[in-house]
């Protein structure tokens, strides 16, 4: 995909295909961000991508922290309603959740994009299990101390949580900068296309260029990449830990 992007147009192509570019060029970087405009997309996708994972870790691990340690009427029958809706697919909740959209009046637009990653059953679960291991008298010894509930959790749960945030970041993080069919939907103005949807047009208008869409699919990927590699040794340590405390 890399070599492929960093051909001559028409290089990819041909028969047999080159493993190697016969002549390196930036050509097709330089008309992404030049006449396709690509800048603005990839802005649109940063903020949609960053702000939901931002948005689902808060929401997520209170609610996760909520389902192990405090106690409220329903908490349980409640949870394994959450539990059972697992098994049902997300295409099925896209009209409900589209029409829900529509009334808050956030239909094309970057928050109506990042709504169904604010908060996952997967993510809950996760928080919660993980949040079940911190010990009830850490929690009652703040509690006497005269720490309020939000102290609590600000000060003595959200450090605990750290690894498994770490992890679920970066779940949120590759699920939503990869989401390609809420975006389609709920989007109609081309200035406000995320990635992936820009990418799908790209492809719809420049068919014949396989190294243009090359050098779009680079583009695309290189963040993600890069995000794995920096959260590696942190995102392997929260699923080991999840795993054992699970």
């Amino acid at each position: 995909m890399v070599s492929a992007s960093l051909m001559p147009t028409g290089a990819a192509n041909t028969v047999p295909p080159p493993f190697l570019p016969p002549r390196v060029t930036f050509e097709h970087y330089r008309d992404l961000f030049t006449r396709l405009n690509l800048a603005r997309t990839f802005g649109n996708s940063m903020v949609v991508t960053v702000g939901a994972t931002l948005a689902s870790l808060v929401i997520n691990a209170m609610a996760g922290y909520a389902f192990a340690k405090l106690r409220f009427a329903g908490r349980e029958r409640l949870f394994q309603v959450l539990m059972a809706a697992l098994v049902i697919p997300a295409q099925v909740g896209m009209m409900p959740l589209f029409l829900m959209v529509k009334g808050l009046g956030l239909v094309n637009t970057l928050p109506g994009v990042m709504i169904p990653a604010l908060a996952s059953i997967f993510g809950i679960f996760m928080i919660r299990q993980f949040a079940l291991a911190i010990p009830d008298d850490l929690l009652d010894a703040a509690r006497l101390d005269g720490a309020g509930e939000f102290e609590i959790f600000r000060t003595i749960v959200l450090p605990v949580l750290a690894p498994i945030l770490v992890t679920l970041a970066t779940f949120t993080f590759l699920s939503t900068w990869n989401d390609f069919m809420w975006p389609l939907i709920v989007l109609s103005d081309d200035a406000k296309y995320t990635l992936p949807v820009a990418l799908a047009n790209l492809s719809g208008e420049h068919v014949q260029d396989t190294e243009l869409m090359m050098a779009g699919a680079v583009l695309t990927v290189l963040p993600v990449l890069a995000l794995f590699l920096v959260m590696q040794r942190s995102y392997v340590r929260g699923v080991m830990m999840g795993s054992v405390k699970g």
